[in-house]
Parts: structure tokens; sequence; C-alpha cells
């Protein structure tokens, strides 16, 4: 791996304010501390990455030698179903900017964020890195899928010109302290958390879950993917994407999901399916043997535990989270 000048990495981490982010931040603090490395954490706050000179700005202000790039306009299954444009235009405009500066800063190696939403919409199971433009992803996120895909168009259009290494990973569902719990625009894991905590302060005994609890889902705790993008800084020198997710074995459906929160939070009232609201994607089932075959040994926090976690995390924090 190319360091500075002086043999010392300089880490600068987009979206260093979120879900995943924070927990990048908590990682290398307590576990993965080294001298070479110093990590800076930047959120929306310090430029609006749609704009290409707040932008260039920043990686000039910082001068990173890597950049791991989380930023993104992000959001659940039924805010995106609404916003595809936006979701598109300004991821496009996000991830063209933070790749291009990079590449005109001299950063050495950029890891980009996707997410298994890429994927083709009608595919075999499980999916590997080498399905990503085999068909049109699933019609409820196009925008968000195609503006994402097009990293990795990306990443190898500034490998073959450039020979720079801009890479990409691919983090099934993540979920953890510091996500997002807004009604509107929450993920499921969180979504749910808010709503039962929200259903047992005002004395309720019935959880509604949006949709038939059938289609199945892998989620990754949020301190396991932030180990795993430690490693991939450190460790994997490819430009071609590598898959994040726990292991196959590990799905679960959205009925079992919502189980493991009533149970987090101690409910003993009853869960109800709102089967008139959409499900989305049956399932997108991905593989890990790439990861496997580099990490054989990597423990994932059992779901139970991580979702126990979060939930504990909600409860004590709910003054400071994104609600």
């Amino acid at each position: 791996m190319m360091m500075s000048g002086d043999g010392k990495k300089l880490v600068l981490v987009t979206g260093g304010t979120g879900l995943v982010g924070k927990a990048i931040q908590h990682i290398v603090s307590h576990e993965e501390n080294r001298p070479d490395e110093t990590w800076i954490f930047v959120g929306s706050k310090e430029a609006d990455l749609r704009d290409y000179k707040q932008t260039k700005d920043m990686i000039t202000k910082y001068k990173p030698t890597h950049v791991i790039h989380l930023a993104a306009m992000v959001g659940g299954l039924y805010i995106n179903m609404s916003h595809n444009l936006d979701f598109f235009r300004n991821n496009m405009k996000i991830n063209d900017n933070v790749l291009q500066a990079c590449f005109e800063e001299g950063v050495t190696k950029v890891i980009s964020c996707l997410s298994t939403c890429i994927f083709p919409d009608k595919t075999s199971y499980p999916i590997d890195e080498t399905m990503v433009h085999n068909g049109p992803p699933h019609p409820s996120n196009f925008g968000y899928s195609y503006a994402k895909r097009m990293i990795d168009v990306a990443n190898h259009g500034y490998y073959e010109q450039h020979g720079k290494v801009f890479t990409s990973v691919v983090p099934c569902n993540v979920f953890g302290a510091h996500d997002n719990f807004d009604k509107q625009s929450s993920h499921v894991i969180p979504g749910l958390i808010r709503k039962l905590n929200d259903i047992m302060e005002q004395g309720g005994k019935q959880f509604e879950v949006l949709g038939s609890g059938k289609p199945l889902r892998q989620f990754i705790y949020s301190l396991d993917l932030a180990r795993l993008f430690v490693w991939v800084l450190r460790n994997y020198e490819s430009v071609e994407p590598i898959i994040l997710s726990v292991d196959e074995s590990d799905e679960v459906s959205i009925s079992q999901l919502a189980e493991l929160i009533a149970t987090a939070f101690q409910f003993d009232g009853e869960i109800v399916f709102n089967t008139s609201m959409a499900d989305g994607q049956f399932k997108k089932t991905a593989s890990n043997a790439k990861l496997r075959s580099l990490l054989p040994h990597f423990q994932f926090t059992p779901l139970s535990q991580a979702i126990q976690e979060t939930v504990n995390w909600f409860k004590e924090n709910k003054s400071v989270a994104r609600l």
C-alpha cells in the first residue's frame, strides 16, 4: 500500500458522521488504532459533495492519501419509490465529484460503498461480484441503483486510463448505533425499532409491520462492517468490487426480524403484518465467498446480539438520535 512521503496514511472518510462512518470511527479508536494512520471523518456540513468546487476544496484542504467514500443520498423503500430521479442525479454528482477530485489530488486509493440493491432484479442466487451489470435493478430504486453501479464503471475507467486503485465494497443491509430512525426515510431495522419504541411508550399492544413479513434479507452489524472496511483499506488491492455480507445461512425473513426486535424490547403484544403495503424484492441473497476466501476466520456478531445492542443504544440516545 502506498503511503504519503513520510510513510503515514491519512484516511479521509466522507459521510463520516453517519451510521457506517461512526462505526469506523469507533473501531479505529478502540480496536484498530495504528500510529501510522490518521483518520479524519467529515459530514455534509464540511462540503456539499454535489458541488465540484466544494468537493475539490475539501480534498485539497485535507490532502488524504486514502479515502473511504460513504457519502450518499439514501433512504428506505418507500422514499426511493417516489424520488428515483433525485436519487439518481444527486448520487451521480456526488460520486463523480469525489472520484475526480481524488484523482486530481493524487489520492492513492478510494474505497466507495455500494449496496446489494444495485444487483439485477431478475437474477440467480446467490448474487456475486461478477453480476453487477447483468440486467436492470429492481424498479423501486432504479435511480439509486444505477448511480451506485456507475461507481464501478468509473473505477474501471480510472484503473485502465490512469492505473488508479479505486475500488468498491458491496455491503448487505447495514444497521447499528447512529442509524437513521426517521419514520419516513429509515431502513427496515431502525424503522421497526423506532416504531415499536413509540408503540410501547404509548402503551400499545399491537406491533404493525408493513408488508407480508415474508421477504428475506441479510443484515450486517455496523461494527462488523467497519472492521471489514478497515481490512479492505489495508489489504484489498483489486479494482473489482467485493461483497461484505454475512453468510447466506444468516438470511432472515422480515417476520423473524420483527420477532428479534420485539424480544429486544421485551414486547409481549401481538405482531401483525399490513399486507396492503409493498414488499419490495423478495430476496437479494449475496454470496460472501470472495470475502471468505481472503478472510476465512472473520466472526460476525450474532444478529440477536447486534439488534439488542442497537435497541439499547437507541433507548439511551433518543435525545441525540436521528429521528
